[in-house]
């Protein structure tokens, strides 16, 4: 990132944080520029998003500990890399994902893999909702009728999905994505990669993760990647996934 542009994104966020300062606190409280300078430059550029549910909360599916240790080291691991890694190809005012959207094969495999690792899971935690009693659990809404329409049932699409998982060489994500056509499919990525990145495979919008690495299961279910992701259905977050799929 050039000086200029570098120079111009702290000048817009010194002009947001000082107006939402003086709204808040009254003019007279923060008149420093230095001051609000100071605070910016404090601020990590990526942050640990919180959990929406407690670390036992999608048990018996996913138990506390491999929860406490995925989020706390695995995840905050990627987040703490990123921050202290010196960057000139990374936009910081942008979202993680459109960050995303901007990686190639040619970018740093630090920025690539911790980046990937950040974005892949914070979306991941919003996709899983806790479902103790084991009740049925179905698509919902407009992704519903679109899975039904482009894998003939859930039955086939979850058959179909469950497979791709399960044949994933090492670690890596399944998906389901949608295309710029419009058209839903499910594809895979290697380590921390996603289907946001400007690389080889299929490119699109991501509507549902699975994380396949052996951390995300390993301490429950072993070897036996094919019991974790049986059970990994029953808490998808379907709404969240008919969230992103609806959103345009």
């Amino acid at each position: 990132m050039s000086d200029n542009r570098r120079d111009f994104l702290k000048k817009g966020a010194l002009l947001s944080l000082s107006g939402l300062a003086s709204a808040l606190i009254g003019k007279d409280k923060i008149n420093n520029i230095e001051e609000i300078t100071n605070k910016i430059d404090r601020m990590p550029a990526f942050t640990l998003p919180k959990l929406p549910y407690a670390y036992e909360a999608l048990e018996p599916y996913i138990d506390k500990q491999t929860m406490e240790v995925h989020y706390t080291k695995h995840h905050a691991a990627y987040v703490n890399k990123l921050n202290e890694t010196e960057s000139t190809n990374i936009d910081y005012m942008s979202s993680d994902e459109v960050k995303c959207t901007h990686i190639d094969k040619y970018w740093s495999a630090v920025i690539r893999n911790n980046l990937g690792g950040h974005y892949n899971h914070s979306l991941f935690w919003t996709l899983l909702k806790p479902n103790a009693k084991g009740e049925t659990n179905l698509p919902v809404g407009t992704l519903n009728e679109a899975i039904k329409k482009n894998f003939n049932s859930f039955d086939d699409f979850k058959k179909q999905f469950s497979e791709a998982s399960t044949k994933i060489f090492g670690s890596g994500w399944c998906w389901l994505i949608l295309k710029s056509d419009g058209k839903l499919k499910i594809v895979t990525t290697a380590n921390q990669d996603n289907p946001l990145m400007k690389l080889d495979g299929e490119r699109g919008k991501p509507v549902l993760a699975l994380d396949i690495w052996e951390h995300a299961y390993y301490l429950k279910y072993q070897n036996k990647r094919a019991d974790y992701i049986s059970n990994w259905w029953n808490i998808v977050n379907w709404q969240k996934a008919d969230e992103l799929f609806s959103t345009k």
